[in-house]
C-alpha cells in the first residue's frame, strides 16, 4: 500500500529535535534510539514521507537494512522531498546492496546520478562504486571512485579525472590493443626505431 503524499514539511522545531536525536545514534542502545525516533515521527501525520524516511534511516543505521528497504520505498512513493528524497535513494541502494541485491542498487544509483547533481554526489558515488564491485564491474567502480575523489585533491584534479574516464572510455588518440591493424602499425614503427 502506498502512503499518501505529504502536504506540509515538518516544523523547524521538529527538524531541530530530529537533528539532535541523530547526534545520539551510536551513543545509546539501538532499541532506545529507534524508540526515540518512533516517538518523534509519531508526532507527524500517518504516512508522512519525512516520518517514513526517518524511521527507515533509524532501522538502517542500527543494522537492519531488511526493515529499512520497505520504509525507504514507502517514503519515495509518498514523494519525500528535498534532500531527503536523494538521501532515500542513496540509502535504499546501500541497503539493497547489504541485502545482496547489488544489481538493483546499481540501477537505482545510475538513474539517480543522471537525474542531477548536488552535495550528495560523492556519497552516491561511494555507494555506486561498492555496488559495481559487487556485480563484477571493478574498472567502472574504480573510475567512479577516482572521479569522485579527483575534485578534492590539492593537485592533479584534471589528470585524475581524465584517468578515471579512461578506465571506462577508450582513448581515441591511442591505438586500440585489441585491433590487429593497430598492433601491426605499432610494431612496424617500433621496428623502424630499433
Amino acid at each position: 500500500m502506498t502512503a499518501a503524499p505529504d502536504t506540509a514539511a515538518p516544523s523547524a522545531d521538529w527538524e531541530r529535535r530530529n537533528a539532535d536525536l541523530w547526534t545520539t545514534v551510536g551513543n545509546r542502545p539501538d532499541e532506545e534510539f529507534r524508540a526515540a525516533m518512533d516517538a518523534l515521527v509519531g508526532e507527524l501525520p500517518e504516512g508522512d514521507s519525512a516520518a517514513l524516511f526517518e524511521r527507515a534511516a533509524a532501522w538502517d543505521s542500527t543494522g537492519h537494512s531488511d526493515r529499512a528497504v520497505p520504509l525507504y520505498r514507502a517514503a519515495l512513493d509518498a514523494r519525500v522531498g528535498g534532500e531527503r528524497r536523494r538521501r532515500a535513494v542513496i540509502q535504499l541502494a546501500s541497503s539493497l546492496r547489504n541485502l545482496g541485491r547489488s544489481q538493483e542498487s546499481v540501477a537505482l544509483l545510475i538513474a539517480e546520478r543522471a537525474a542531477g547533481h548536488d552535495h550528495l554526489d560523492d556519497a552516491l558515488a561511494a555507494v555506486l562504486a561498492l555496488a559495481l564491485t559487487d556485480v563484477g564491474r571493478e574498472r567502472e567502480a574504480v573510475s567512479v571512485a577516482v572521479g569522485a575523489l579527483a575534485p578534492h585533491l590539492p593537485r592533479y584534479q584534471r589528470s585524475m579525472a581524465n584517468y578515471a574516464r579512461l578506465l571506462v572510455e577508450p582513448d581515441l588518440s591511442e591505438p586500440d590493443p585489441s585491433d590487429p591493424s593497430a598492433s601491426s602499425a605499432s610494431s612496424a614503427s617500433s621496428d623502424q626505431v630499433g
